[in-house]
């Protein structure tokens, strides 16, 4: 057994060896540029990402605490789990920032599953959205929008992807904005 292991130990050894030995080798496209040379360019078609870009604050995403699932039941059964015909839950959210002129752009992602109840069926669901921002505690953006869904099959879950790009906002002077996303409740006596 002690053979075993110093014999894997070695071969460890032999290949850790052999793999740094491979990074001395020559650099022939220059890709390292360690040394004096002048700053490497990227490929053409690649951009390239400022300091400033880097340390910018890219407000984060969060979900509503009250409004992350919606429950849809058939006409007359809310809160009947027998009458549920679908539970959407968000997942998970991102979110991506561009800036120039003065401005941040967001892109934000939401990702989420939708599962059928015991009355679901098959077609399209669709699925009330609201993203609402806030800077310090004042409301500088928010909007639904409707988001639909295809359900194939009623024996499983069917995941959801949207996508937003339609915000944007002077740049934050300090790290004060909140991104907050969830479903848009129902009306109570629908």
């Amino acid at each position: 057994m002690a053979f075993v292991r110093l014999k894997s130990a070695g071969l460890a050894a032999a290949c850790l060896a052999l793999a740094l030995s491979g990074c001395q080798s020559g650099d022939t496209l220059g890709a390292l540029n360690i040394g004096g040379g002048g700053q490497s360019q990227p490929p053409a078609g690649q951009e390239t990402i400022t300091a400033a870009e880097l340390l910018a604050y890219c407000p984060a995403v969060t979900l509503a605490a009250d409004n992350a699932v919606l429950n849809s039941y058939q006409r007359g059964g809310d809160d009947d789990a027998s009458k549920l015909s679908y539970r959407a839950a968000i997942t998970d959210t991102t979110r991506s920032c561009t800036y120039g002129g003065g401005m941040t752009s967001m892109t934000i992602g939401i990702a989420g599953r939708l599962i059928p109840g015991p009355v679901g069926v098959a077609g399209t669901v669709r699925l009330p959205l609201r993203i609402t921002v806030y800077q310090d505690t004042s409301e500088i953006h928010t909007q639904r929008f409707d988001h639909d869904v295809a359900i194939a099959d009623t024996a499983g879950a069917t995941q959801f992807i949207v996508v937003d790009r339609n915000f944007s906002m002077p740049n934050p002077t300090s790290r004060n904005v909140r991104v907050i996303v969830g479903f848009e409740p129902a009306p109570k006596g629908r």
